[in-house]
């Protein structure tokens, strides 16, 4: 299987360890966070790797061309113009495409879920895509039924709501963990360009196609999107420091 790590992001919430790097390239425990990211990936088995670029490309170009996790590495440049998720996978799709699903995993997400779980879960229930989901607090969540289908989305500071499916009103508030896995299937279903999120458009598709959610109960999940998560994560790697 092959895997997108999305570390194109400005990294703002980062600030100031992003004045002068990329979100990727921050340390935590004395590695890049993108040394982390792919090195779970291969340790759960993904056979290859593209990664998104865009804020400080250059210095990811340069790690990678002196960093070997054993496995191809590829670049998906975002230079000129920053896609967000949607965008990235779609601007990825030749590097993506092919007969497997693939992951998507972002950049600043550490957690102890075990990858190869719900890649089995994927492969069993064959959905277009599978999106890792927590019960954690947030003020957005995605809602799925007792199938675990995504039925739409929610935002409880506002009462915003997206509707995809009728069961909405009997189903379950998530929060989506930054980690998916997604059918090639979905390629030809993709009409936006340039810049827009993948949620909204898994919103959109899961009014006509199975998008399921893999409950995850491990005991560790956190963004790394602020100084003092890295903190955080350190301790978690480090129990006995």
């Amino acid at each position: 299987m092959k895997a997108i790590v999305f570390a194109a992001g400005l990294g703002t919430r980062l600030q100031p360890l992003t004045n002068d790097k990329p979100k990727a390239m921050v340390k935590l425990n004395g590695k890049p966070l993108l040394f982390h990211a792919i090195t779970r990936l291969v340790q759960a088995g993904i056979t290859e790797v593209i990664v998104n670029v865009h804020h400080f490309a250059g210095q990811i170009y340069d790690y990678l061309r002196v960093t070997d996790f054993g496995i191809p590495v590829h670049i998906s440049d975002e230079s000129d113009v920053l896609l967000d998720t949607g965008g990235g996978i779609k601007k990825a799709e030749n590097l993506l495409k092919g007969n497997a699903p693939f992951m998507a995993y972002n950049v600043d997400v550490l957690s102890s879920i075990p990858l190869k779980a719900v890649m089995e879960f994927h492969q069993k229930h064959q959905p277009l895509a599978t999106l890792v989901v927590r019960k954690r607090e947030t003020s957005r969540y995605l809602m799925f039924d007792p199938a675990m289908q995504l039925t739409g989305w929610t935002n409880v500071s506002t009462g915003d709501q997206k509707i995809s499916r009728a069961a909405f009103d009997v189903s379950t508030p998530f929060a989506f963990s930054g980690i998916h896995i997604i059918s090639p299937e979905i390629f030809p279903l993709i009409t936006q360009q340039g810049k827009f999120s993948i949620v909204p458009l898994y919103l959109e598709l899961a009014k006509k196609h199975k998008i399921m959610g893999y409950y995850d109960t491990s005991d560790f999940w956190i963004d790394l999107g602020k100084p003092g998560q890295i903190d955080v994560a350190e301790k978690w790697l480090n129990p006995s420091s």
